[in-house]
């Protein structure tokens, strides 16, 4: 059964970091690609950031361009979100998908994991 688990969301501050991971099992992570998603209350589902299943190629949104950045490690199965500079505006539920699109089109991804949580506030 083909399976994304993200974790690693909470409460930070403004300034602050976070890490989300994604988990995949029931599938091979390096035939896909991997994106990551978020929606805020009160507004669309987004696209953050993705990455290739080619050769690891990434693409990041510009309202987080320079601040998040995207990784996998197929060994483990898992792909990583890293957060810096957070801001109050980045605050929603993350979703990590998995699909065959090369960039944030969100019709092109399959596989969707359950969310984790953000929230940035002092």
């Amino acid at each position: 059964q083909l399976q994304l688990v993200e974790s690693g969301g909470g409460l930070v501050q403004p300034g602050g970091s976070l890490r989300l991971s994604c988990a995949v099992s029931g599938f091979t992570l390096a035939y896909y690609a991997i994106g990551w998603f978020r929606h805020a209350p009160g507004r669309e589902r987004e696209g953050i950031s993705c990455i290739n299943k080619r050769d690891g190629s990434t693409y990041s949104a510009d309202a987080v361009k320079g601040r998040f950045t995207i990784s996998r490690d197929n060994a483990k199965n898992t792909v990583y979100l890293q957060m810096n500079s957070l801001k109050p505006e980045d605050t929603a539920v993350y979703y990590c998908a998995a699909g065959m699109s090369d960039y944030l089109h969100q019709s092109e991804y399959d596989y969707w994991g359950q969310g984790t949580q953000v929230i940035v506030s002092s």
